[in-house]
C-alpha cells in the first residue's frame, strides 16, 4: 500500500513538473526572421496544408512577397510618424520649460532643473527594470 501511494505521489509530481516546463517553453521569444524567411516559412506551411502544386506555390509566393513589401512600407511610415510625433512632443516640452523658467527665480530655476534630472533618472531606471523583466521571460 505504501509503495502504491509513493508511486502515485511521484507520478503526480512528475506530471505537474512536466506541465510547468512546457508552459515555460511557450513563453520563449520567437526567432527573428527576415521578411523573405517569413514568406518562405508561410509558403511551406500553406503548401503542406493545402497540397499546393508548383504553379500554385509560385503564385502564392508572389502574393506573399507583395503583402510583405506593403507591410514593411507601412511599418516604416508608422515609424517615421512616431519620430515626427516624438519631435513635436519634445518641442512642446521645451517651450513649456522655457515659459516656466521665465516665471521662476534663479534659485527656483536651479531646483526645477534638479527635479527634472531626478525624474529623468527615475524614468531611465524604470525603463531598465522593464527590459530586465522582459529578458527574464
Amino acid at each position: 500500500m505504501k509503495k502504491l501511494i509513493i508511486a502515485a505521489v511521484l507520478m503526480i509530481g512528475m506530471t505537474s513538473f512536466a506541465q510547468e516546463k512546457q508552459a515555460g517553453e511557450k513563453g520563449h521569444k520567437m526567432e527573428r526572421l527576415t521578411p523573405a524567411q517569413r514568406n518562405e516559412k508561410h509558403l511551406q506551411k500553406l503548401t503542406s496544408e493545402l497540397s499546393l502544386n508548383e504553379k500554385q506555390q509560385k503564385e502564392v509566393g508572389t502574393i506573399l512577397a507583395e503583402q510583405s513589401a506593403k507591410r514593411e512600407a507601412k511599418h516604416e511610415e508608422r515609424k517615421k510618424l512616431t519620430d515626427a510625433q516624438r519631435d513635436e512632443r519634445k518641442a512642446e516640452m521645451e517651450a513649456n520649460d522655457a515659459k516656466i523658467k521665465a516665471i521662476l527665480t534663479p534659485e527656483q530655476t536651479k531646483k526645477w532643473e534638479e527635479l527634472k534630472a531626478k525624474k529623468k533618472e527615475e524614468m531611465i531606471e524604470k525603463h531598465q527594470d522593464r527590459k530586465e523583466k522582459r529578458a527574464k521571460k
